[in-house]
């Protein structure tokens, strides 16, 4: 089958065996993949316990087409959960969880073998570019927003960095339980496209705000939450804050949150979430799978609104 493969040298597409397919697991042709900024870290070296060769790819969407113990499977449209070995307690991962792409194979590829309690039934209502869009951002955004920042209807959420695939997923997400919506970006044009999702520009105090850029963002943060207010983290692109302001943290008795990913609980309620909802996550641009090289550089460029979708089949 065709894959990209990142080695020492770089991405490139080639040829390499078809995965076996174990009981317990599933085959499934994927018809699209999704980046995420976690594929282009890792191409940068910038990612622990890298291991090459590897084919990235946490996102996808496909037909299964071989199910050993679950022949009932067998023709369905399918996304994946994708994390492994969360463990048994919901609050947080356990040292065994991983990520589905690298050092496991991939979604950016013809096919991929995952274990048949991963998949579940792509939602209906939306295209392979959207459905091939939805796992991993959603998955985050849900999580962060919804679980650790519990979100209510009413309530006015911040949205920093906006254009990237969860942040705009939280968008979506935020607007759709009745929330009102801020976001910031250095771009003009992501805030516009933004406001068009559903984003106002009149929101002064926020009850809670989703970050992962982390750095200086932060400390301004704090003066952007109302007091009692809550600030959920799901990543930090800009690193360690150079001087957190404690005084205004304990003085407004804000509450800082972290969040990574989620359990398959979580994906299954924000499965849920987005069909009762009709969501649809926005897709930037897709690409063939031989041009994905041209996907990665849009993404490291930062160019992108949504999420960069890769067509496998």
């Amino acid at each position: 089958m065709n894959a990209i493969v990142l080695t020492e040298a770089g991405l490139r597409l080639q040829e390499i065996p078809s995965p076996d397919c174990p009981a317990g697991h599933v085959r499934i042709r994927l018809l699209a993949a999704a980046l995420n900024h976690r594929d282009q870290y890792i191409r940068e070296g910038k990612y622990a316990k890298i291991v090459l060769p590897c084919v990235l790819g946490s996102d996808g969407v496909g037909v299964v087409t071989e199910a050993p113990c679950h022949p009932s499977l067998l023709g369905q449209r399918v996304v994946m959960y994708p994390a492994m070995g969360w463990g048994d307690d919901l609050g947080a991962q356990g040292p065994l969880f991983s990520i589905l792409g690298m050092p496991t194979q991939g979604t950016l590829a013809e096919e991929v073998v995952v274990p048949a309690e991963q998949v579940f039934p792509a939602p209906t209502h939306l295209t392979n570019e959207q459905a091939a869009a939805l796992p991993l951002a959603g998955l985050t955004a849900y999580r962060a927003l919804i679980k650790q920042g519990a979100l209510q209807s009413g309530q006015s959420v911040l949205v920093t960095g906006i254009g990237g695939g969860v942040a705009t997923t939280i968008l979506l997400f935020a607007a759709a339980v009745g929330a009102r919506v801020g976001v910031t970006s250095r771009s003009a044009h992501k805030i516009e496209r933004a406001i068009a999702l559903g984003a106002s520009r009149d929101v002064e105090t926020f009850d809670l705000a989703l970050d992962s850029i982390g750095g200086e963002t932060v400390n301004a943060l704090m003066n952007s939450v109302r007091a009692g207010g809550r600030i959920v983290f799901y990543g930090a692109s800009q690193g360690a804050v150079p001087q957190l302001n404690l005084h205004r943290l304990y003085w407004k008795q804000i509450h800082l949150v972290g969040s990574t990913m989620g359990t398959r609980e979580d994906f299954i309620d924000m499965l849920r979430f987005v069909a009762e909802k009709k969501i649809v996550p926005v897709v930037d641009r897709t690409f063939l799978l031989a041009d994905a090289v041209q996907a990665f550089d849009r993404l490291h460029a930062a160019e992108q609104f949504g999420k960069i979708v890769v067509l496998c089949n």
